[in-house]
């Protein structure tokens, strides 16, 4: 088994060119810098919520000419920190929401117009709302909890578009061969991103939460008109040659058939008549595709907990442990840096084994136990860190393939015949139905943890993480007995 997969592993290796690593660096630079700024929001939040409180006034009384009560009672904005808290959350769940709604839509526009225009406009269009959500109002001391809604409602519908865009770029350029490892390593993107982002924002904190926001706009929209000259959405798009894959893509690695020794590739010139473009597929039509609703529950599952700790982390820590608030945001990257090597680790044994659904399922079982022992954690940075990065590889890991290489897998299935394209449309589905789980999961983390206390917030984060287990193992068992049935008709 291991000798055909070195020779399989060889060949795809050879036959990657100059464009595929360019359009695996540009679609891994377009998500790094939307979760970078996506980020700068999390670790802002307790300097926000001291800005929209009476306590910056009567830290700044001599700054203002208005009393506390006349301004927030002129502005709408809260009376204590534990009302800004709330809302906070609240606009975590109204951008998940709006992002898990954009993303059922975006998928399907994506599979519809050029990949790089979508791209390009939602890197650009969610930099400029960023700016004026963080920076712009700040400047011109605009405080009113209706506009801020509107405006995280938009952002979660142009942020929406990134991600469907680039796993269907990385679809259309990399197949099944090593699309465990590959796609592991790709998707450490958002948590490479959450790691500019915490950097970023712990450097200018000092000067003010919107330099914050500042920074973070500026260089996404910079990104965005990189990716606008110079990414290629598909192999059909080079020059003189074209990489045709005849099989690769079209066969998911959950099908658990590996006996293919090699891919087929073969090169076409310019001048010959190229293959027609397939037909895309309808949303429903996606929908009902083998694996795409179990899969798209249990992310539902797991996104809510591994966004939970993306958006509340450095308040946590900040909260529970009184630690300042740029130590928080430095400590929280092990978390990321534990979902990079776990996405990328897993990945690759999901490819040398030809099943991922185990894979995941001892992952999120370990995860269970490593959600105890970082609930107890004491008040050491070290410890911290070392619980935040074990705690990151198990749940980052699975969250990151499943995001990315299973959704590839999804819509490049065998089902579609190799005459429709639903790659984007999959793809939003599966990160919808899990924006969905993770929007209702900001503000019941918030709602648990002021009524309850945090210890009852990572007793919610297990049972989460059990059901996405569950559902792992069900769908393992259900694909061994579904072969062994096969089998046995074979054999009869």
């Amino acid at each position: 088994h291991f000798l055909p997969l070195l020779i399989q592993t060889h060949i795809m290796w050879s036959l990657y060119t100059y464009h595929h690593l360019l359009a695996f660096l540009l679609t891994f630079l377009s998500y790094v810098l939307l979760h970078a700024s996506r980020k700068t929001f999390s670790n802002v939040k307790v300097s926000i919520s001291a800005q929209w409180t009476p306590s910056a006034l009567q830290q700044n009384g001599s700054n203002s000419s208005l009393s506390p009560g006349e301004t927030w009672e002129e502005n709408q904005l809260f009376a204590d920190v534990e009302e800004a808290t709330l809302f906070l959350g609240a606009l975590d769940s109204i951008f998940l929401f709006s992002y898990a709604v954009g993303l059922y839509i975006s998928g399907v526009i994506g599979d519809r117009f050029n990949l790089r225009y979508v791209l390009s406009f939602g890197l650009c269009g969610s930099a400029v709302t960023e700016f004026v959500f963080g920076t712009l109002t700040e400047w011109l001391h605009f405080y009113n909890v209706y506009f801020y809604c509107i405006l995280w409602v938009i952002n979660g519908l142009l942020q929406s578009t990134v991600w469907p865009c680039v796993v269907a770029i990385m679809g259309n350029w990399f197949g099944k061969s090593g699309r465990g490892f590959i796609f592991g390593l790709w998707s450490a993107c958002a948590s490479v991103g959450n790691i500019l982002g915490a950097f970023l924002a712990s450097s200018v904190l000092k000067y003010g939460y919107e330099y914050a926001f500042l920074v973070t706009s500026v260089v996404q929209f910079a990104g965005g008109v990189v990716v606008f000259f110079g990414l290629l959405t598909s192999p059909k798009e080079i020059g003189e040659f074209i990489f045709v894959q005849d099989s690769d893509s079209q066969h998911p690695l959950m099908n658990d058939d590996e006996d293919a020794l090699c891919d087929e590739y073969s090169i076409q010139q310019r001048d010959e008549e190229l293959e027609p473009q397939p037909k895309a597929i309808g949303f429903l039509q996606a929908f009902c595709l083998p694996g795409v609703i179990p899969y798209s529950l249990a992310y539902a599952c797991l996104k809510l907990v591994n966004y939970s700790f993306f958006f509340w982390l450095p308040f946590y820590l900040c909260n529970n442990f009184g630690w300042k608030e740029v130590q928080a945001d430095r400590l929280s990257v092990w978390y990321d840096v534990g979902g990079i090597v776990g996405g990328t680790v897993q990945g690759l044994i999901s490819d040398v084994l030809g099943k991922r659904a185990p894979v995941l399922a001892i992952s999120l079982l370990l995860a269970m136990g490593a959600l105890v022992g970082y609930s107890h954690s004491p008040n050491n940075q070290l410890v911290n860190g070392a619980l935040l990065a074990t705690t990151g590889f198990l749940i980052g890991g699975p969250s990151n393939i499943i995001s990315s290489a299973i959704s590839a897998d999804l819509g490049r299935q065998g089902a579609l015949q190799n005459s429709q394209q639903a790659l984007a449309t999959v793809t939003g589905i599966v990160d919808g139905t899990g924006s969905i789980g993770a929007a209702g999961g900001q503000y019941l983390v918030s709602l648990i943890e002021s009524k309850l206390g945090w210890m009852c917030v990572f007793y919610f984060f297990i049972i989460m993480v059990g059901c996405d287990a569950t559902a792992q193992v069900h769908t393992f068992i259900k694909k061994q007995y579904k072969k062994k049935q096969q089998r046995q008709k074979y054999l009869l």
